[in-house]
């Protein structure tokens, strides 16, 4: 088939065939009324199913000039100097704070018994590596509608070991950045976004209006298939810190000392003429480990996709703005039984999804039944309250590994009477419209 053909012919020939095959057999089906209609789901086109084939061809596997060309992208957009590819967002988080127990950063560094605050009302390996590091995470509550850290709680979570505050931006609403930050510079704490689920979100902040995951010292991003954007498995570490960046690079690639891309040799000019440690006098400097590390890079395939999902990111967040206004809107009706999320004051959210709590007399589970039944896809708002979960029995029980500031009510209300359902741009007005009318129906049968 391709012997009379430059191997750039039949590359061209088969990005062209499979550019036509995803126009055919992936095209999505028109939404009928009584389809399933998902909380999330993939978006994507010719594009990316092109660029995905097309570092197969290549055959790099790990990461290459498609990781490189995203990175570039991802960094530029958010605005920041810097950011990793990583297999995913938990090893983003893991990064993020692992960073920050490094040496190099002296009394600033995060050693262990020290205090990081945070909240339990959230996803699990946003508070992970602070345990499994050792250090101490401490709770502190959330607001309702904003589902956000109660940052008038700070002042009381603080302690002389404290020594960073690590946050998500809940479901796209970006955390009460300005009181954070201020109460961060006061104590020179270091601050890292768990940007996972806000991708595009924006706040702004004296004056000047930036994307979330620009305010910290560090930042996190996860490209599973619900969020923003979509790699399959992948995510990013970012940060305009230059030491930062040296940091996280070092971790993610095995603790390495070696600054050399993969396939790269001697970028240094120094490979077998340097003393490191106790090794001897010229030991390969690509083979120098100055932290105990992992291997947490993403494939370049990956990447390919991420970069042709870059270009609709715009338009990503766009429509999610859109589909929570029309939902947010068609729920008015049932605000009295049902509460309605409310975006962070200066904040401008890229929804991840929609919050609702069920007021005194509405049954959460019954709610929730009802609509899994007529096909709408709901979720909890992950863990609920992480200190209820198994994985705290023992610490629980011991009293030991974590510290609560005041009772967390607000995040056992969230637990016991939340969910939320989908606003992802893969939804029409016609499935925010079904949404809404099965939310409404369930409610008003619940009260009945």
């Amino acid at each position: 088939m391709f012997e009379n053909k430059t191997e750039q012919e039949a590359r061209f020939e088969i990005l062209d065939m499979v550019g036509s095959y995803c126009d055919i057999y992936h095209k999505k089906a028109r939404y009928k009324s009584g389809d399933k209609i998902s909380y999330a789901g993939r978006v994507y086109d010719r594009d990316e199913m092109v660029n995905l084939v097309n570092s197969s061809l290549e055959f790099w596997l790990t990461a290459g000039h498609y990781t490189e060309e995203f990175e570039k992208k991802f960094a530029e957009y958010i605005g920041v100097k810097y950011c990793s590819v990583v297999n995913s967002g938990s090893s983003a988080n893991l990064l993020a704070f692992i960073a920050l127990t490094a040496i190099e950063l002296g009394e600033r560094r995060i050693n262990r018994g020290d205090e990081v605050i945070t909240v339990a009302a959230g996803f699990p390996t946003t508070i992970t590596p602070i345990l499994q590091y050792g250090a101490v995470p401490v709770f502190v509550d959330i607001t309702i509608p904003q589902y956000n850290i109660d940052v008038t709680k700070l002042e009381e979570a603080y302690s002389s070991k404290t020594k960073a505050v690590m946050l998500a931006h809940t479901l796209g609403n970006p955390f009460n950045i300005k009181s954070v930050k201020e109460f961060c510079d006061k104590y020179n704490l270091w601050l890292i976004e768990d940007n996972c689920d806000a991708l595009g979100s924006l706040y702004t902040l004296n004056g000047e209006t930036k994307f979330t995951g620009t305010f910290g010292d560090i930042a996190t991003s996860s490209f599973y298939p619900p969020h923003h954007i979509t790699m399959g498995e992948g995510g990013a570490v970012y940060t305009s810190n230059p030491l930062l960046h040296k940091l996280i690079r070092s971790f993610r690639d095995w603790g390495r000392d070696c600054v050399c891309a993969s396939g790269q040799d001697n970028l240094c000019g120094h490979r077998f003429d340097q003393q490191y440690g106790e090794l001897p006098f010229g030991y390969d400097h690509k083979y120098v480990y100055s932290h105990l590390g992992y291997n947490l890079k993403a494939t370049d395939m990956q990447a390919a996709v991420g970069c042709a999902q870059m270009n609709k990111l715009e338009e990503f967040s766009s429509r999610r703005r859109a589909n929570f206004e029309r939902l947010y809107k068609s729920l008015q009706v049932v605000a009295d039984k049902l509460i309605l999320p409310q975006a962070a004051p200066l904040a401008d959210p890229s929804w991840f999804g929609f919050l609702l709590t069920c007021k005194a007399g509405v049954d959460k589970n019954k709610v929730v039944q009802s609509l899994e039944k007529n096909g709408i896809q709901t979720r909890m708002l992950f863990a609920g309250n992480m200190i209820k979960q198994p994985c705290f029995d023992e610490m629980r029980l011991n009293g030991k590994g974590y510290r609560v500031v005041g009772t967390l009510e607000n995040t056992d209300i969230l637990m016991n009477a939340t969910f939320w359902v989908g606003v992802y741009p893969g939804m029409n007005d016609d499935m925010i419209d079904a949404m809404s009318d099965a939310i409404i129906s369930a409610v008003m049968t619940e009260m009945e």
